[in-house]
């Protein structure tokens, strides 16, 4: 008798590997056990409470199957049914407009809708009855499949939403989140950023990339910009309703601003500064990013990073300058100084100073 599970988890392989006589079959992807009485019997007290299929030939031949079979198309029935905790496109819409009358970001609309969505799948897959922990099995289930920290907080902060202002339940179980993982920011040096701008010719795609490391943008801000944004007498450059909703304003280096003013002349754009190929819409983010990747490949630089690096780049490099850290705050937006003073972890200004016990010796 074969045995298939439907998803890897640790645990249930811990399970099966207690029946006597099993063997894994890689090619095939299932375990075998012996097709005994006392084996099935084994099995089904291992596994109990779980959504098993049963093949309809073996669940004529075996009674104590038959049973298993029996349960698993009224659990199919009940979640065929219509119910509170149904997916569809009328919840969908209820999530939507809850989200925007709240002033969520267009992005995270979508990240949402899209994590709510494979949580159901996930739960229609297993075949889960609906309780108080579905939703820290499914958190346990996307740590198991290698799923980041923040991917796993994003679904959860979802599903809470989702729960609390779409179907008005109240949290009947803590939601337990996956620790925030520390990750160094990938930095370009001086000399890198020089490689990679002087690599690139072509005009607009040049601007981009100028205003995005001298003025520490983010993508999406860089794609937004209009002319009018740009005030060469001040050496200021506003960014509009950047990440949650804020305006400011940053630096605008003399080297870019020839730049875009070059570009300006040739191009000649009219309500975007960059404007995409589709009539009265900006460049899309993905455009500035393949713009990156190529200039990043001409440049012949093999580090794997994306156009984000030039942000972290201006404030690393701003802070290796001796620009107060609390100006480099405001000038990237960031709300609390936490967030600026990662960059301290990779500027090496003080390092440098540091003299090797090694090097005293000597």
């Amino acid at each position: 008798m074969a045995v298939k599970l439907q998803y890897f988890n640790q645990n249930d392989v811990a399970k099966i590997r207690q029946v006597p006589g099993r063997k894994w079959i890689p090619e095939e992807a299932v375990w075998t056990v012996p097709y005994t009485l006392g084996v099935i019997e084994h099995c089904l007290d291992l596994f109990q409470g779980y959504c098993m299929e049963v093949e309809p030939a073996l669940a004529e031949e075996c009674d104590m199957l038959q049973f298993r079979r029996d349960d698993l198309e009224s659990t199919r029935a009940s979640l065929a049914t219509p119910s509170l905790f149904d997916w569809h496109d009328e919840r969908k819409t209820q999530l939507k407009n809850e989200l925007v009358m709240r002033g969520y970001s267009s992005k995270t609309v979508k990240a949402y809708c899209g994590q709510l969505e494979r949580f159901y799948g996930y739960i229609r897959s297993t075949l889960e009855p609906w309780s108080d922990r579905t939703a820290q099995r499914y958190s346990l289930y996307l740590l198991e499949r290698q799923c980041s920290h923040a991917y796993v907080n994003q679904a959860i902060s979802a599903i809470k939403f989702y729960m609390r202002h779409v179907l008005n339940q109240k949290e009947s179980a803590p939601y337990v989140r996956p620790k925030k993982e520390k990750k160094l920011p990938p930095v370009l040096s001086q000399h890198e950023v020089k490689r990679l701008l002087e690599s690139v010719h072509n005009l607009k795609h040049k601007a981009i990339l100028y205003l995005t490391y001298s003025s520490g943008l983010r993508v999406g801000e860089v794609v937004r910009l209009r002319k009018q944004d740009l005030d060469h007498e001040r050496k200021t450059l506003w960014v509009r309703q950047g990440k949650g909703r804020k305006d400011r304003l940053t630096l605008l280096s003399e080297a870019a601003y020839e730049v875009v003013r070059a570009y300006c002349d040739h191009e000649k754009p009219e309500e975007w500064l960059f404007p995409g190929q589709m009539d009265r819409r900006h460049l899309t983010e993905r455009s500035a990013q393949k713009v990156f990747e190529h200039a990043l490949a001409s440049a012949g630089l093999t580090k794997k990073v994306s156009i984000h690096a030039l942000r972290h780049s201006f404030a690393t490099h701003l802070l290796e300058g001796g620009i107060d850290i609390r100006y480099i705050q405001e000038l990237l937006g960031h709300q609390s100084s936490r967030t600026t003073e990662r960059y301290t972890h990779v500027a090496v200004k003080d390092v440098r100073r540091i003299q090797s016990p090694l090097d005293q010796i000597y």
